[in-house]
């Protein structure tokens, strides 16, 4: 399955190779851009669809997920599961829940992201939850680039693929990926 959605990244063009400044700082030769995926209504539906059937077994009353990159993946997710999606989103630099949701104790959430590397966003998603009295059940990704630093979030972790990508910090990167200019596509 792993080979297959990498071949669907690749053919929507959203697997991108070059130099990529990420939301954590730090460099990459390669970039995954979800969007480019998920602006595929049927694919989104397939691939939030197996990331669901991942998660189906873990108890929860509701999807939550960090924006942008997580809403559409969330909505899926929560549609196939047959529960209600919610999302936090920034404000003056950090995630909040706004619009009205409403986060009840007790309450038992699945937290989906498009792709984690570092898992900031989840784990300030995550935050959110428990300082509202809700409890986190699993975590669920399309993408884990975190390879052998995968974060703890203290509850069950899922992804559709999992690579080791190379990350450099900004000081220490190789000379082939100095020569070229470093673009941030990802959301700010």
């Amino acid at each position: 399955m792993s080979k297959d959605l990498l071949a669907l990244f690749r053919q929507t063009g959203a697997l991108l190779d070059g130099h990529f400044v990420l939301r954590s700082g730090l460099h990459s030769r390669q970039y995954f851009q979800c969007a480019l995926l998920l602006q595929h209504t049927d694919i989104a539906a397939r691939v939030c669809g197996m990331l669901a059937n991942k998660l189906r077994a873990m108890v929860c009353d509701a999807v939550i997920s960090p924006a942008i990159g997580g809403i559409i993946v969330g909505q899926e997710v929560g549609r196939s599961l047959g529960k209600r999606h919610i999302f936090v989103e920034k404000e003056s630099g950090k995630l909040v829940l706004r619009r009205g949701f409403q986060i009840s104790p007790n309450e038992k959430f699945i937290v989906v992201e498009d792709v984690v590397t570092r898992g900031g966003r989840v784990q300030e998603t995550i935050d959110i939850i428990r300082s509202r009295g809700g409890l986190v059940t699993a975590v669920g990704v399309i993408v884990d680039r975190s390879g052998p630093t995968k974060p703890e979030f203290d509850c069950p972790f899922v992804s559709l693929i999992e690579m080791n990508v190379e990350t450099f910090e900004p000081n220490r990167l190789p000379p082939d990926l100095a020569k070229i200019p470093a673009v941030k596509p990802g959301s700010k």
